[in-house]
């Protein structure tokens, strides 16, 4: 019912920046929050950054103030544009919808995108 298509992953050396975007399209009434997720390999998924439609956003302690997450409401759109890089960055990257689907009272439903991966090099 909501497809997301993420963009941006990719090679880059420490201390580097890429930014990731991630388009939601379907049945949308709104869109509650938008986020992302990342996986290293053997770790655990953890959550990086989320924001709401209001322009709220939270962050993991590892990554305050070198990546920053922002919404397009009009576009139905989530980037999260990440500075200085580090090796412990890399991962694959996950956003994720929360949206209302359909009408006002239609259900509020989590989709995720295909994930994109970011490599950090030492």
């Amino acid at each position: 019912q909501v497809q997301l298509v993420e963009s941006g992953g990719g090679l880059v050396q420490a201390g580097g920046s890429l930014r990731l975007s991630c388009a939601a399209s379907g049945i949308i009434f709104y869109i509650n929050d938008m986020g992302w997720y990342r996986q290293a390999p053997e770790k655990q998924r953890e959550l990086v950054a989320t924001i709401n439609s209001g322009g709220n956003a939270n962050y993991v302690d590892s990554v305050k103030g070198r990546f920053t997450i922002s919404i397009d409401n009009a576009k139905n759109t989530v980037s999260l544009q990440m500075n200085s890089l580090k090796p412990e960055d890399t991962a694959v990257y996950y956003c994720y919808a929360d949206a209302r689907i359909g009408t006002m009272r239609g259900p509020l439903l989590r989709s995720w995108g295909q994930g994109t991966q970011v490599t950090v090099s030492s």
